[in-house]
């Protein structure tokens, strides 16, 4: 009984601070909040969807509002869609940018294939890294930034229908750290 007492007192106090530590504090939650209002008046329509995490914000495109089928090359509406976050993202100084390439689980084809693309994780990789290219290019601190391509991992939506494979090619661009 006293060694239970004494355990308790011991960890309810590191419990205490484990869970002080996930919380966001204000001064983060308002950089946060500051940052998620100026995305949203930004991006319009159906560019893109922002969703406010714990001490994050990530801005989610669907792949076909920056990329051709089967394509990693930005366009000139593409830039524009991405520009439209910069002036945020130009901002930031100590917010790490980290922008994760997405893509269905249907094998890549000959055409990519001839092109180098070996596989989705490959077409994912290369998409995140045109995105990081490309913002830096505008003047987003370069040493913020990072890309990953996760390929056909982490599925949103099923791949048994063209709607949810059209959900699961995407690229999300996630705001995580301090703020600004």
């Amino acid at each position: 009984m006293i060694d239970e007492l004494k355990r308790g007192m011991i960890l309810a106090p590191l419990l205490g601070l484990a869970l002080l530590a996930g919380c966001v504090s204000a001064q983060r939650y308002d950089a946060l909040e500051q940052d998620y209002q100026q995305l949203r008046q930004q991006l319009t329509g159906d560019q893109a969807e922002i969703t406010k995490l714990q001490g994050e914000l990530k801005v989610t495109f669907k792949d076909d509002i920056l990329f051709p089928s089967g394509g990693w090359q930005l366009n000139s509406q593409s830039r524009a869609s991405l520009a439209k976050i910069v002036p945020t993202l130009q901002g930031l100084q100590q917010t790490k940018i980290v922008v994760d390439g997405y893509t269905d689980n249907v094998p890549v084809g000959p055409e990519l294939q001839r092109q180098g693309v070996t596989s989705n994780l490959d077409l994912s990789s290369r998409r995140a890294d045109t995105v990081v290219q490309f913002l830096k290019s505008q003047g987003v601190n370069p040493n913020l930034l990072s890309a990953q391509g996760f390929g056909a991992t982490n599925p949103v939506a099923s791949n048994d229908t063209a709607e949810g494979r059209a959900k699961n090619r995407r690229i999300e661009v996630t705001l995580v750290g301090p703020g600004n």
